[in-house]
């Protein structure tokens, strides 16, 4: 349930005295979720407006120019909404915290409207689904403008072991703003390259194992895994619902606690949210604290997490961001090991194997106007098509699809299933927090998501700073169940502290070989 959004008085009342003449262009690369909202409510610019302006900066980078390949599909009814959302804000009556912002989501999550959800699959074009999913009716309920579906790693990168991350059939090959020839990362990498190069106010992905995190990390963001069942899962492609979740991906940790708090909700659709009751709040900008790392007891835990040799210069940054964390008041526990690193660290597909098939299927029996009904018959249709819809392979859906649901493999998963808890919660994170009394565990990049996403336990990441190549480094946090709030206070006294985070220079962008392009290649 959504709860009434109200404005100060003063604030209201100027919302009805200020007449929407806009003619001002806002520095989109740079405008956090507040200041489009002050703008607004100040009649500086209006929602019409700034969907032209977004537009327009789809067209130059994502298009043109750069072609970072973020967008897979605009919301044909983006302008006339956000008339609409400019003639309640006259009027007095907004519906929420995003009421008239424009946000992207991941073309693997349903929108009843206009616009498919093909999770980047050419065998699903033509998915129009009938009803918004419940995360994009929390979003409108909260005023916001969808303004279009992200590209993606198709089948959110459960299609192919040799797929690139950002590869969709669909969509084309996403790429990092931040360099053409830098790995965009995990399957949420057009809402990453959305978010970092501005085309929207921010972004949605969705996660089963650091598919928020990951391109959170290459892409300079703030990206939110959160606990599962925060989050309702209704109406989205799925891999497995032991780890799914959608989470909000933004420029800074005031923007994706907003977002943040706008997709909380008890779905009765899926039995994971009822555990949120009385936990998830609407609103996480509560926990916006310069001086929110005083007395924080975070945990280092480095044999498994911080020493691969090939990620040595990425801890170098990450170090420098420690001695931030330190000099705000933070104890840091170093080391703080997590008990068989290793082992939670060498990933077993039993358990998404799986969920995948069965999973896939009830979605695809939920929406009968689907041009495929079954992972079979995706696979069949990829054959049929190979030459454009399999570029990669599908290995993986083949292997998912051969898993028989018998009672062998059913205890089989179901051991597998324990094992995952046992390590990641029991034995892994509770174990460390536990004894060390730790608010949050501290890991390089994005390395500890899938021990997070095994346990179900929210993580945030944050901008730390960059290589010498310019490539972007992040900073992690992860915490116990339900310990959002918490977390986006770590972040936000740390972002606050270290400013870190620099925009991506676009126009420079072109320089150097493309990702995903086969080498030797030319400059473009």
């Amino acid at each position: 349930m959504i709860k009434p959004y109200f404005y100060p008085a003063f604030l209201a009342a100027s919302l009805v005295l200020c007449t929407p003449a806009p003619a001002q262009v806002l520095d989109l690369p740079n405008a956090t979720i507040e200041e489009l909202r002050s703008a607004l409510a100040l009649g500086k610019i209006n929602s019409r407006l700034l969907i032209k302006q977004y537009q327009e900066r789809i067209a130059k980078y994502s298009d043109a120019g750069p072609k970072i390949n973020a967008i897979a599909e605009l919301n044909p009814d983006a302008l006339s909404i956000a008339e609409e959302r400019d003639t309640q804000r006259q009027a007095g009556s907004l519906l929420g915290p995003l009421h008239g912002i424009p946000i992207l989501i991941k073309d693997n999550i349903d929108t009843g409207d206009k616009m498919q959800t093909t999770a980047g699959s050419l065998a699903l074009v033509g998915n129009y689904a009938r009803e918004d999913a419940f995360v994009v009716k929390q979003l409108r309920a909260a005023g916001a403008i969808i303004l279009g579906k992200t590209n993606l790693s198709e089948f959110a990168n459960y299609i192919s072991s040799r797929l690139p991350n950002g590869y969709s059939s669909r969509g084309g090959q996403v790429l990092n703003p931040y360099g053409l020839n830098f790995d965009p990362s995990g399957s949420s990498s057009g809402s990453g390259a959305a978010a970092t190069a501005s085309f929207a106010a921010a972004a949605v992905g969705s996660e089963t194992s650091g598919s928020i995190l990951s391109p959170s990390n290459d892409q300079s963001l703030v990206g939110i895994k959160p606990t599962l069942g925060l989050i309702s899962r209704t109406g989205i492609i799925p891999i497995a619902h032991s780890q799914d979740t959608a989470g909000p991906m933004a420029r800074t940790v005031s923007d994706a606690a907003i977002l943040l708090g706008a997709m909380t909700g008890v779905d009765p659709a899926d039995p994971a949210t009822a555990a949120s009751a009385g936990k998830a709040l609407t609103d996480y900008t509560l926990f916006l604290k310069t001086d929110g790392l005083k007395g924080m007891r975070l945990g280092i835990p480095r044999r498994g997490f911080f020493d691969s040799k090939k990620e040595k210069a990425d801890y170098l940054v990450v170090e420098r961001a420690i001695r931030v964390l330190k000099a705000q008041g933070a104890m840091i526990v170093d080391p703080a090991e997590i008990p068989d690193a290793k082992q939670v660290n060498r990933l077993d597909y039993t358990v998404l194997d799986y969920e995948f098939k069965s999973d896939l299927n009830a979605y695809l029996a939920a929406h009968p106007q689907a041009p495929v009904h079954s992972l079979a018959e995706i696979i069949a249709f990829n054959k049929a098509h190979a030459k454009t819809a399999l570029r990669y392979g599908q290995d993986i859906l083949i292997g998912s699809e051969r898993i028989v649901h018998d009672a062998k493999a059913e205890n089989r998963y179901r051991r597998q299933r324990a094992l995952d808890l046992r390590l990641s919660r029991t034995e892994g994170l509770d174990a460390v927090m536990n004894r060390y009394q730790l608010d949050a565990v501290i890991f390089a990049m994005s390395n500890g998501a899938d021990i997070g996403a095994r346990a179900g336990y929210p993580t945030i990441i944050v901008p730390a700073g960059y290589r010498e190549d310019g490539h972007p480094v992040g900073i992690s946090f992860l915490g116990r169940a339900w310990s959002e709030g918490k977390l986006i206070q770590i972040a936000y006294a740390f972002e606050q502290a270290s400013k870190f985070r620099r925009p991506p220079a676009l126009s420079a962008a072109k320089y150097g070989c493309r990702y995903g392009q086969p080498k030797p290649c030319k400059k473009p």
